[in-house]
């Protein structure tokens, strides 16, 4: 699909959700937010992920920080977060070289692809047993790959006027956008969202999963009729693209 823009590939796989499994040029595999299990938009068979190098955590939430731990000693990925939560990560055992803690407005450099902390508006905490463990502010990630491809994935956020700033800044190519509405943006909003940071190319997620998310693709894909310069990607679980 971005191969007519761009002379190499970049690989994308939705595991359902807010989960996304990013290949970069080099061959480097990058999760986004892994909630597998549990999860009901999991594909059958996402539990075998294949290689995971670097696992990307927007926040502490259980739908998004999902199975970050047992993934990441299975392969031996390295966890990338905010400080807090690489702080909790550390108390369960994590090394520093498997544990990289950043804050908003920081980029770590993993082999050609630049990732960067962006804000969002969200709340974010670890629940373990009748405890609420506090784990920093939600944030999103700019990931600009090699071949100049940029993502901006959201992550869990509502809308919020700075978004103008990550288009100006960053210039995505895709924005991958939250539209289920009561704990995240809805479709109205997520069409600002898209006017503020102009891609080429969104996808939506984080909706269908539970009843009370009640925004949908339709209604998005409806109201996004009045940008026609921005194409609607809508991936299935278990999809890839290119």
């Amino acid at each position: 699909m971005f191969a007519k823009i761009f002379d190499k590939e970049v690989s994308i796989t939705f595991l359902g959700h807010a989960g996304f499994k990013l290949v970069s040029l080099e061959g480097i595999n990058f999760l986004i937010d892994p909630w597998i299990k549990d999860n009901p938009q999991a594909p059958v068979g996402s539990e075998n992920l294949g290689p995971v190098d670097y696992i990307l955590i927007s926040h502490g939430h259980a739908d998004h920080f999902g199975d970050t731990v047992e993934i990441a000693n299975k392969t031996g990925a390295t966890v990338i977060s905010i400080h807090e939560i690489s702080q909790y990560l550390a108390l369960k055992g994590f090394s520093e070289e498997k544990n990289v803690g950043m804050n908003k407005g920081g980029t770590v450099i993993i082999g050609e692809t630049r990732i960067t902390m962006v804000h969002a508006i969200h709340s974010s905490s670890i629940t373990e047993g009748d405890q609420i463990i506090y784990t920093g502010e939600a944030a999103g990630f700019v990931i600009r790959f090699k071949n100049g491809f940029t993502v901006y994935y959201a992550g869990d956020t509502g809308l919020f006027g700075d978004m103008k700033l990550i288009g100006n800044i960053y210039k995505p190519d895709l924005a991958i956008l939250p539209i289920g509405d009561h704990y995240v943006m809805g479709p109205e909003d997520a069409v600002l969202a898209c006017e503020f940071v102009k891609p080429q190319y969104v996808i939506p997620m984080h909706f269908g999963t539970f009843p009370v998310f009640t925004g949908t693709p339709e209604k998005f894909k409806d109201l996004m009729k009045k940008m026609p310069e921005v194409k609607i990607v809508i991936m299935n679980p278990g999809e890839t693209i290119q």
